[in-house]
């Protein structure tokens, strides 16, 4: 199940998606200068390495590695996966809260998705690198101000043949994090990060995402929102 775009329209210029698209591009392409053993030497020393977070955890480079783990990425895939989605669900997010507490969301929950990861795997001296943390974030807040949305989704049959269905963000977000947390808890224990994917920062992530919006619609009026008649 591979999403395509939201049906929910978007009413502004979505500035801070795609100015942060551009930046993980960029940075992207500056990782492919390096060599193999360069990118590894980079990667530890400008992103969250837990083992070493959780022996030096109040301190301003581990701020700085925490943040700058947002904008690193091990792959192709890796990259295109995350900005995707990002495009798929930030341009609505963004349109609701505006670019300033767009972003603050999502660097926020970029930042709370790493420290659970890291609380859970406290030991591991593996560098945690990739949006997809911050990108949950924006999952969840997604989840909670369209629900009801639908989401325009494609699956493959017998790998030739796509279809494509309209599916509400409900679902479509509820069976992602349910398969998050599946994952996680099957990676418990494990000496390395499940797959080579940091579960536990899509969990806390899109906890977060959830929690921050909650509090926001307490105080402030919910989107608009399209009402589908079927």
């Amino acid at each position: 199940m591979i999403p395509i775009k939201t049906l929910q329209p978007v009413r502004s210029k979505a500035y801070v998606t795609y100015g942060l698209i551009a930046i993980n591009s960029l940075v992207f392409l500056w990782l492919l200068t390096q060599s193999q053993q360069q990118l590894g030497q980079t990667f530890y020393a400008l992103s969250a390495v837990p083992c070493e977070i959780s022996r030096n955890f109040l301190s301003v480079e581990t701020l700085l590695d925490l943040f700058r783990s947002m904008f690193l990425h091990g792959s192709w895939p890796h990259l295109v996966g995350n900005m995707t989605y990002l495009w798929i669900f930030g341009r609505n997010a963004e349109d609701y809260f505006g670019h300033r507490r767009f972003l603050a969301l999502y660097v926020g929950t970029g930042l709370l998705a790493a420290l659970v990861e890291i609380m859970v795997n406290a030991r591991l001296c593996v560098p945690m690198v990739g949006a997809s943390g911050a990108i949950a974030g924006v999952l969840g807040s997604y989840l909670l101000l369209y629900p009801g949305s639908r989401v325009r989704i494609m699956i493959i049959f017998f790998r030739f043949f796509p279809r494509f269905y309209n599916i509400p963000a409900l679902v479509v977000l509820g069976l992602w994090f349910v398969i998050q947390l599946f994952n996680g808890i099957a990676s418990l224990g494990a000496t390395t990060l499940g797959g080579g994917v940091a579960f536990f920062a899509h969990i806390g992530g899109f906890v977060a995402g959830l929690v921050i919006t909650f509090i926001y619609l307490m105080f402030n009026p919910p989107p608009d929102r399209t009402v589908y008649l079927n």
